[in-house]
């Protein structure tokens, strides 16, 4: 199949303000639409790359992508977007009409970070369900609230995902909606999602990556700036290391790395007793210094009892994020005769990337036995060890 990819950068940029619009100002030395560009032309399974512009800024533009290496004919000359995200995206489908791909990409030229891995799954998705997203699930609970800022609802955080770029499409579908869109002054939606949901496709939604951010705000770029090593200001490495164990019980699963897995027996725990993020908390507050997960997650307070151990990484995360830090990397080993780690592995990883929101490729999950020693060994429970790596401003380590 042949694949082409609309770059949307026609936008204003108006919440995060300036002269200059966000696609490009500089991140670590380069402007933000060719960190994303870069990404779409050294993907092999992509044939073309249309950039979509505001026509005001077609002189950045040529100033900005002269360095950029490609094969010939891969970056096509921009077009010149609409006065809304939906009619820019309509206008890049247009000028690809003659080379009629078979699949499209739409993604934001504000998302320098999505990953060679990222766009496999999305073309992966496209040629599989003709209508795909990719979509993170929220670590957070969601409220729903009136015009008075009152809680309405809280749905089931389970089936919620929040929404990325790169979404894919059948170019012909995709084309057909925007068209019908058009002719009916159908206006407005967000995205080429749910544009397709208003055309009667199937939409799927496919895993995406929590480090796939939307630059929107200052806080953003700063963040983005500390994360590629740019004008953030001087990094320390820091590194943690955890353990944890667990007996086993009478039960029908155990929790490993956010995941249930059916098991013979259970685990004596107070909270969901899981091993692996357990290990992952403490090595990432190890990393911070900042203590242990008894310190913050006392087994003697009650409200911790049966409490699933995502809070605990996932607030480990957030308190790097708060001294301004990066998590570069987590590892993790699992020590047990049972269950099988190797069919849940891929799983364990994608859960474990959600909660701390990193890159999967971040995160590394391994399985070992003892040899039939030990404890280990006689099946009396099992353990994991955890190392994080992690980065934080020279002024905040």
């Amino acid at each position: 199949m042949s694949v082409a990819a609309v770059v949307v950068a026609a936008g204003r940029g108006s919440r995060i303000g300036g002269e200059i619009p966000k696609q490009y100002r500089a991140l670590a030395g380069k402007p933000v639409i060719v960190h994303a560009i870069e990404k779409l032309l050294t993907a092999p399974l992509v044939h073309y790359v249309l950039p979509v512009i505001h026509p005001d800024d077609r002189p950045r533009f040529e100033d900005a992508v002269p360095g950029l290496q490609t094969t010939p004919g891969k970056l096509l000359p921009p077009v010149s977007g609409g006065g809304t995200r939906q009619e820019s995206v309509h206008r890049g489908l247009e000028a690809l009409v003659d080379r009629a791909p078979d699949l499209v990409l739409i993604h934001d030229a504000a998302r320098p970070f999505a990953s060679a891995e990222l766009f496999e799954r999305a073309i992966a998705a496209g040629r599989a369900h003709g209508a795909a997203v990719p979509g993170v699930a929220p670590t957070d609970t969601i409220k729903v609230v009136n015009d008075r800022e009152e809680v309405v609802d809280t749905p089931d955080r389970a089936r919620l995902r929040a929404v990325q770029t790169p979404q894919s499409f059948r170019f012909a579908a995709l084309l057909d909606a925007h068209r019908r869109a058009a002719k009916d002054g159908h206006v407005g939606c967000p995205d080429d999602g749910a544009l397709a949901e208003w055309a009667g496709l199937s939409v799927t939604v496919f895993e995406g990556e929590p480090a796939n951010v939307k630059l929107t705000l200052e806080a953003d770029f700063a963040a983005a700036e500390r994360r590629l090593g740019g004008s953030g200001g001087n990094w320390m490495m820091r590194v943690g290391s955890g353990f944890d164990v667990h007996a086993f019980t009478d039960g029908d699963h155990v929790w490993l790395g956010g995941v249930r897995i059916p098991a013979e027996r259970g685990v004596v725990a107070h909270s969901d007793g899981d091993v692996v993020l357990h290990a992952l908390t403490d090595a990432v507050l190890g990393a911070l210094a900042e203590g242990d997960i008894g310190m913050f997650f006392p087994p003697s307070d009650p409200q911790w009892r049966g409490a699933s151990s995502e809070r605990f990484l996932a607030f480990a995360a957030e308190r790097v994020s708060a001294r301004g830090g990066l998590i570069d990397n987590l590892d993790a080993t699992v020590l047990c005769e049972e269950p099988r780690i190797g069919p849940w592995r891929d799983l364990i990883r994608a859960t474990i990337a959600a909660i701390a929101r990193v890159p999967i490729g971040a995160v590394s999950v391994k399985a070992t036995t003892t040899e039939r020693l030990g404890f280990i060994g006689r099946g009396e429970g099992l353990a994991a060890q955890a190392v994080a790596t992690l980065r934080l401003p020279a002024e905040r380590a």
